[in-house]
């Protein structure tokens, strides 16, 4: 089963944007995504594995080991140059498939952070061992799940598995200063999102010294939905194309 959900292929795209989905989230989080991008961008959604058309296939419960398949299958895509959107888990991946490209000889034209912390400003949140409930009810203060959905059981044996592990993914993620990014970034956080706030989200300045630009959208942790246009925007800004 292949990584990635590219709903519109473009060949003649001057940049391949890869998209990682938050915990529990799947590809389809970008789904309306290439309809308003601008037409030079070709989006590629990451499709973990455990979910969606991917849930007979193993959880991987490592960011490490997750941004490496992930960079590994982005390689046949890199004829063009690539940017990386992550929102909340999918960020701290997305910085990690960075350095790893990079490190590879195919550095990203531009990463973009949604959502989180950077990766060393950490909070101490334990969501991953709280029951099924205690997750429901953290997963509802977030704000990106329908709690309705969650109240039946097949769904449930379904869905919180892989919700679990991708929070235990985060949790146990542990930052190692080396290598250096050296990709620019930009920072996008919802200004009512209780994870992460102004001050923590220009902190990923620090991790490159490349351009860094920070800001500051309304909204909860899925501010990125209803402010679609507005992050989009923010793409072309860092990718330096037209709209």
């Amino acid at each position: 089963m292949t990584w990635f959900r590219c709903t519109e292929p473009r060949p003649f795209a001057a940049v391949r944007l890869f998209c990682l989905p938050h915990a529990g989230g799947s590809a389809v989080a970008f789904r309306s995504w290439p309809k308003e991008i601008s037409p030079a961008v070709e989006v590629h959604a990451v499709q973990y594995p455990g979910r969606a058309d991917r849930l007979r296939d193993p959880l991987v419960p490592d960011a490490g080991r997750l941004a490496r398949l992930v960079a590994g299958a982005m390689a046949p895509l890199l004829d063009r140059p690539a940017a990386l959107f992550g929102h909340s888990m999918g960020a701290l991946v997305a910085f990690e498939v960075a350095r790893l490209l990079q490190e590879r000889g195919t550095p990203v034209a531009h990463l973009f952070v949604s959502g989180t912390r950077p990766p060393h400003d950490r909070d101490d949140e334990s969501i991953s061992g709280l029951d099924d409930d205690g997750l429901i009810t953290a997963m509802t203060r977030l704000g990106g799940t329908d709690a309705e959905i969650l109240r039946d059981p097949e769904m449930r044996e379904l869905v919180l598995p892989y919700v679990r592990n991708d929070f235990r993914l985060v949790e146990e993620y542990r930052y190692a200063p080396e290598p250096a990014l050296t990709a620019p970034v930009t920072a996008i956080i919802g200004d009512a999102d209780h994870r992460v706030d102004e001050r923590s989200a220009a902190r990923w300045g620090e991790l490159t010294p490349a351009p860094f630009a920070l800001r500051v959208l309304p909204g909860d942790h899925f501010y990125l939905v209803p402010q679609q246009s507005a992050v989009l925007a923010e793409i072309h800004r860092g990718l330096h194309i037209d709209p």
